[in-house]
């Protein structure tokens, strides 16, 4: 876990540092003529694509143009990265990605995606993941789950967004390892999909983060179990962390969304990508909904987030192998 606090503790000081020198685009610095499109690893629905949506509508007046956001989901990121590994280095295709590229780089895309096939933008956000059941599940706690675990191993499934190895699959491993307890993963392809099935009864407990779930919370159709993160979300006040819980689990495995691009995009350009993004961060209205969902801002540039993903690759590896997804 040394690594994993280092990773966490280099993301803090970049995003504090970024913060206070990041300027607005300038007018004079024109974006690359033509409408920006931005390449999803999701269906519609999920947290990323609520918070490119919700961006979008004060990053257009910041660039100048329409950003069109396209859903290529499936293969755990790979008919996303598939498309931008291959588009022309000018900015007009970008993706969004989670730590869930990173896992998957070394598992299940491992010799098809590296990390130096792209370019690492910049940082946009931090989201702590959280477990939560249906109204009427007989878990009222996780001690609940912790104690039908042991009592029948396996029997509990537990649904969230990707194949084994993902980032969301290894929050529940590390819950696994803190409590000495079996849980079955099943991946999904998007956010709305893992709500249906814990909703029809097909999965026990569910895993997302706040911001597609938050309506059904309000609607009393689900309760939270945990967040697996350091404090309780803003968003969700009255719902305790694991580690308020009793359970000794780190609290630094947080989602992280970026912006990323096909290799060999030239700084320069990279560099106003991410001073656009950042500025319509800043919007009002953007504010708002990170906020009500209890996301985290982010601020790292081109070389902050591209030594960032060095880090964290080294970090999923580490993790990976203690779930036992690498040998």
């Amino acid at each position: 876990m040394k690594l994993l606090s280092t990773g966490l503790a280099c993301l803090a000081a970049a995003a504090s540092f970024v913060a206070t020198t990041i300027t607005p685009v300038a007018a004079e610095e024109a974006w690359p003529s033509g409408p920006v499109s931005v390449i999803m690893h999701t269906k519609p629905g999920g947290t990323s694509d609520i918070f490119i949506r919700t961006l979008a509508k004060s990053l257009e007046p910041e660039i100048g143009q329409d950003v069109i956001v396209i859903n290529a989901p499936g293969g755990g990121g790979a008919n996303q990265m598939s498309r931008i590994i291959t588009a022309k280095p000018d900015g007009l295709t970008l993706g969004v990605n989670t730590l869930t590229h990173f896992t998957g780089m070394q598992t299940n895309l491992k010799g098809t995606f590296a990390p130096e096939n792209f370019s690492w933008i910049a940082s946009v956000q931090e989201d702590p993941i959280l477990f939560f059941v249906r109204e009427d599940s007989p878990y009222q706690s996780f001690a609940d789950v912790v104690a039908a675990a042991k009592a029948d191993p396996e029997s509990i499934n537990i649904g969230g967004f990707g194949p084994v190895g993902s980032m969301q699959h290894i929050g529940m491993s590390m819950l696994e390892n803190a409590t000495d307890t079996k849980f079955n993963w099943i991946g999904y392809p998007s956010t709305p999909d893992i709500i249906a099935a814990l909703l029809g009864g097909h999965v026990d407990i569910g895993v997302s983060n706040l911001g597609p779930t938050a309506e059904y919370f309000e609607s009393g159709r689900i309760r939270g179990l945990g967040v697996l993160g350091s404090e309780r979300l803003a968003g969700k006040p009255d719902l305790p962390t694991f580690i308020e819980q009793g359970v000794d689990v780190s609290s630094s495995w947080i989602q992280v969304r970026g912006v990323f691009g096909p290799a060999d995009m030239p700084m320069e350009l990279q560099q106003k990508v991410a001073d656009a993004f950042h500025e319509a961060m800043r919007a009002e209205s953007y504010q708002d909904y990170a906020r009500s969902t209890g996301v985290t801002d982010s601020w790292m540039g081109p070389k902050e987030y591209t030594d960032f993903v060095a880090n964290i690759t080294d970090v999923a590896v580490k993790q990976l192998t203690a779930a036992g997804v690498l040998q």
